[in-house]
């Protein structure tokens, strides 16, 4: 009951992912990103361990597709997850576990890996892949976004979405972008505004935790 993806901007190394969801929570629960390693997903019947593992694992040299093979390798309760996985090189992978009955797929471009589940397309992903890859010089929060937006518009999935989120990272070893929207009838409609106004403000943010002495004073 969710559709998502990770994507990496190969211009600047930033890093993310973006996901959407009939359920609530989904932005503690499903997506995970760490600046210069990579974004993982896990959904379905989420298990929030996996994506700290995977990172992890991504940090140690391991790539996407190790990464996926790792994560299910001896794990009981595997066919219950979807994933996807991208590493800092950009290098994509993926994952449908046996017990997800619903529609379900996936879709990769370069640098971008979208998945979902409870579609009510299996050509869902597809359209977000192809609404990311649309403006290559746009901010990556923008493009993750826009990618959501294009699934939703190809038909989402089968409820209606409730909560969506919103991650990036870039050169810090916290979220440049960690936006999230919690049972709204329209999330991203919602999201949209709160990363419109965020936008102007993010690398204030960031210079507001590592250069204080030199953020200028607000008017």
């Amino acid at each position: 009951m969710t559709f998502s993806l990770v994507g990496m901007c190969r211009r600047t190394g930033m890093m993310g992912a973006a996901v959407t969801t009939s359920s609530m929570g989904v932005g503690s629960r499903c997506p995970y990103a760490r600046a210069g390693v990579g974004a993982i997903l896990t959904q379905n019947r989420t298990d929030p361990r996996l994506g700290p593992r995977g990172l992890d694992l991504l940090s140690q040299g391991y790539t996407a597709s190790q990464v996926i093979d790792a994560l299910v390798q001896d794990n009981a309760t595997v066919g219950w997850r979807q994933l996807a996985v991208i590493g800092p090189r950009g290098d994509t992978a993926y994952y449908h576990g046996g017990h997800i009955t619903s529609i379900h797929t996936a879709a990769q471009s370069d640098g971008v890996c979208a998945i979902g589940n409870i579609l009510s397309s299996d050509t869902v992903p597809q359209a977000m892949v192809e609404a990311f890859d649309r403006q290559p010089g746009a901010h990556l929060a923008e493009r993750l976004l826009e990618a959501l937006e294009a699934g939703l518009a190809a038909g989402g999935e089968l409820k209606q979405v409730k909560s969506a989120a919103l991650l990036v990272v870039h050169e810090q070893d916290f979220p440049l972008v960690d936006l999230r929207i919690e049972l709204d009838p329209q999330p991203l409609t919602a999201l949209r505004f709160l990363w419109e106004l965020y936008q102007p403000q993010a690398e204030t943010y960031v210079q507001r935790a590592v250069d204080p002495d030199n953020v200028p004073p607000e008017s």
